[in-house]
């Protein structure tokens, strides 16, 4: 009973990850993009869950270890004759250095899950607002070395030349083996401890778990698999570096919050939920004819009717869409003795 109970825990966000997967191959190119920003977000959310929902520590950081994913494979992956002209002041282990698209996701997630555990070091012995603010101060330092440091990358220009190899189906396959690796976590000795101290710090410590490691721990996994996501989106959109910097911090923390902070279920439900809703509102911003009339949004309205739903969403219902539970199915109660 245990056991079927754990495979549907896990079996209900991949089989809506594939079926969202599924429906995006049908559909037009224009629409496709939607799919494969919603699938890519998935990841991303679900990297952001393997800390903050399982410690209960909110970090406004973690884009930063995406945004090196996307640094990484993005330099790496750029044939070596293009790199002089829109990267001239490259290292030169990074201007002569070219890999293929899935040893530069492999390349953004371990530089992911390594930068975090650097900045993990000092910062996961801090806990509540402090943890926060330090989180967000990593932000704004990778963002400004990122922007301004043109031997890691191109800077203020946008990476052009980047392999598109992320579709439909990448997509989709990298959000199931996040949505895999991030199970394995919660459900394993590591996960649990780490819930244990997100609970009651006080009666964890006094077993002697230490809050620390298994915070560290959660913390550079967490990077490993930012990071890879990532190398996904690299590999989908040319960008530069005001793509992967506050917009996108807040975004995915809304998706996490609106679906359900603390558990792997709501994460996987608010990335498509929130990615849907913001499609919407993007075509709407365009121009959207619906039932014979156009509707046309300011520019700007995505982020306030989101921002709007995830303050309701707070208020109503604090545990998110999911209750901040992982899915399962309703007992059947046994008939009544006759």
């Amino acid at each position: 009973m245990r056991a079927g109970r754990t495979a549907i825990e896990l079996l209900a966000p991949v089989l809506l990850v594939v079926a969202a997967g599924v429906i995006g191959i049908f559909v037009s190119q224009t629409t496709e993009i939607y799919f494969v920003t919603a699938l890519i977000s998935v990841s991303t959310v679900v990297a952001i869950y393997v800390f903050v929902g399982n410690s209960g520590v909110l970090s406004f950081g973690h884009i930063s270890f995406f945004a090196v994913g996307v640094w990484a494979a993005g330099v790496l992956s750029i044939p070596e004759a293009e790199k002089p002209a829109t990267m001239p002041y490259l290292f030169d282990f990074l201007g002569s250095t070219t890999v293929g698209n899935v040893p530069s996701l492999l390349i953004a997630a371990v530089v992911g899950g390594l930068f975090a555990l650097l900045v993990g070091l000092p910062l996961m012995r801090l806990s509540g607002l402090a943890a926060g603010i330090a989180t967000f101060a990593v932000l704004g330092i990778t963002n400004n070395l990122l922007r301004y440091y043109e031997k890691i990358g191109p800077g203020l220009n946008t990476f052009s030349s980047v392999p598109e190899t992320t579709d439909v189906l990448q997509a989709t396959v990298g959000a199931v083996l996040v949505i895999v690796a991030a199970f394995a976590y919660q459900r394993s000795r590591f996960g649990r401890l780490l819930r244990a101290t997100r609970e009651d710090p006080a009666a964890a410590r006094a077993v002697g778990v230490s809050i620390y490691r298994q915070r560290l721990g959660s913390f550079a996994l967490s990077g490993f698999l930012a990071g890879f996501a990532g190398g996904l989106y690299i590999h989908f959109i040319p960008i530069n570096v005001d793509a992967v910097y506050l917009d996108l911090t807040f975004i995915t923390l809304a998706m996490l919050v609106i679906g359900g902070t603390t558990s792997l279920w709501g994460a996987v439900v608010g990335a498509l939920f929130v990615s849907a809703l913001d499609s919407v509102l993007a075509e709407m911003e365009d121009g959207m004819t619906l039932l014979g009339r156009t509707i046309d949004l300011p520019s700007g309205s995505r982020i306030i009717v989101v921002s709007a739903v995830m303050a309701i969403v707070v208020i109503v219902r604090p545990g998110g869409l999911t209750g901040g539970r992982e899915f399962s199915l309703p007992r059947l109660r046994p008939a009544a003795a006759r």
